[in-house]
């Protein structure tokens, strides 16, 4: 294979797939809706990348090689003109799952799936193994900050997937280790109900390989290992149980000192770089990864103390005297619910003004009155539009459908463009952003703004 073309290159997963392809010398080149920064990166890697959909703008060095590799994803409409063209012209076209799956099933697979928090967990997972000089290659869903990148190389056999539940991605990994951090009802559209996705993580489960490990998240482990064939340890951020973490204290900005207790052991005096008790738990659950693959405990610990986090990922974008700032990929409530608790615990008193992009008219529709509860644990609410994503909007559904449910008494629903109007009559002690939208593309205008107001 000489040539790979990607319809989606944008998107964090598919981009990572590019890069590698790249790296191994391949001619890269793809499509994708709107420019990024991370599309002009790739731009500035070598890869061809352009933004209108049409299959005149398929590099002829694609169209002249009938063996090039085409792969998708499923974000894309199906009737894409330049999906349509490639696909009546009889190339091989896959998934991106199907590219990952391909490229894991020759390496010793190490997987993170979950509804919720599988991308700071395989970050942090494949930041151990680099920390402790083994190395890893590693497709990250999300931009390590300590590598400035969401792909990781090595030329050893080890791999690390973010394995994602979407359209039922993560049944093309068979892993040798596995971790399970979460199985809540989401992707509705897809899975139609709560029993359909717990069925499709036994199955992930059942993939792990019978001489490997699988890790799971306490509570949910016997909805989701009736079908497992390996051994099988529960994690925990502090219930006693195979991993978890024990005499915590949580120290000044949000930061925790634990024990990390672990079969057969424990590390004492242990800090994860980033604050918030929610990354504890991810750093348990990476530990545990990490140990039953035989990394040393005591580079886990130095490693844990170096993690510097994801972008979008609970990041810490200001904090002065006068007001922080926080963005978050989070988009499902058990997400938002987690980051402000964790939040609360890291600003006592302070008051926490939210701005949501709901993502997807049907999350918007399942979900409606979770999201309102959730959302009613911050002291103020700024709500923006839905986000559409891949679909059409759905009568009825409007960001009005969370709004009235929220029980705050300051709430406000704006347009994107008006939000900064909206900002400028708050009073923002603490201001978190919260979406897998494109409301990623307003956090360093916020931070300016922010900076500027405050004379920062």
């Amino acid at each position: 294979m000489k040539n790979v073309y990607f319809i989606g290159i944008g998107g964090i997963g598919m981009s990572a797939l590019a890069r590698y392809y790249n790296h191994q010398g391949c001619y890269v080149a793809g499509y994708d809706r709107t420019p990024s920064k991370l599309t002009h990166q790739l731009e500035a890697e070598g890869i061809y990348v352009h933004y209108q959909d049409s299959h005149s703008n398929i590099p002829e060095r694609i169209k002249e090689d009938k063996e090039a590799l085409v792969i998708y994803t499923p974000a894309i409409p199906h009737d894409s003109p330049e999906l349509q063209w490639l696909t009546s012209n009889g190339y091989k076209i896959i998934k991106r799952s199907e590219a990952l799956g391909h490229l894991a099933s020759s390496k010793k697979c190490l997987a993170v799936a979950g509804t919720h928090g599988k991308t700071t967990t395989s970050t942090l997972l494949a930041h151990i193994l680099e920390h402790s000089g083994e190395g890893c290659t590693a497709f990250l869903g999300g931009i390590s900050v300590n590598y400035n990148t969401n792909l990781l190389l090595s030329r050893n056999n080890v791999l690390v997937a973010e394995a994602d539940e979407f359209d039922r991605s993560f049944l093309q990994l068979w892993p040798q280790i596995a971790v399970i951090t979460s199985a809540d009802a989401d992707h509705l559209d897809i899975y139609n109900d709560h029993s359909t996705i717990i069925g499709a993580f036994a199955d992930f489960a059942a993939q792990v390989s019978q001489s490997g490990s699988l890790v799971v998240k306490k509570g949910i482990e016997q909805a989701v290992t009736s079908k497992a064939k390996t051994k099988v340890y529960t994690y925990s951020y502090d219930s006693p149980c195979d991993f978890y973490a024990g005499n915590l204290v949580m120290e000044e900005g949000g930061y925790f000192r634990f024990t990390l207790n672990y079969p057969g052991g424990s590390i004492d005096d242990c800090k994860v770089g980033i604050p918030g008790w929610i990354n504890v738990e991810n750093a348990v659950a990476a530990s545990a990864v990490a140990i039953l693959h035989g990394t040393d405990p005591q580079k886990v610990k130095e490693a844990l103390a170096q993690f510097r986090g994801v972008r979008r990922r609970f990041e810490l974008l200001l904090k002065t005297r006068k007001c922080a700032y926080i963005d978050d990929y989070a988009h499902h409530p058990k997400e938002l619910s987690a980051a402000l608790s964790s939040i609360r615990n890291i600003f006592p008193g302070k008051k926490i003004t939210v701005v949501f992009q709901p993502h997807l008219y049907t999350r918007t529709r399942d979900f409606a009155q979770e999201f309102a509860q959730s959302l009613s644990l911050a002291d103020e609410l700024i709500l923006l539009d839905i986000y559409p994503a891949r679909e059409l909007p759905i009568e009825g559904i409007t960001s009005q459908t969370i709004l009235k449910d929220v029980t705050l008494e300051e709430k406000t629903l704006t347009s994107k463009e008006n939000l900064f109007e909206v900002l400028s009559n708050k009073k923002i002690e603490v201001l978190v952003t919260f979406g897998a939208g494109d409301i990623d593309r307003l956090t360093e205008p916020i931070a300016e703004y922010l900076k500027n107001r405050y004379d920062v």
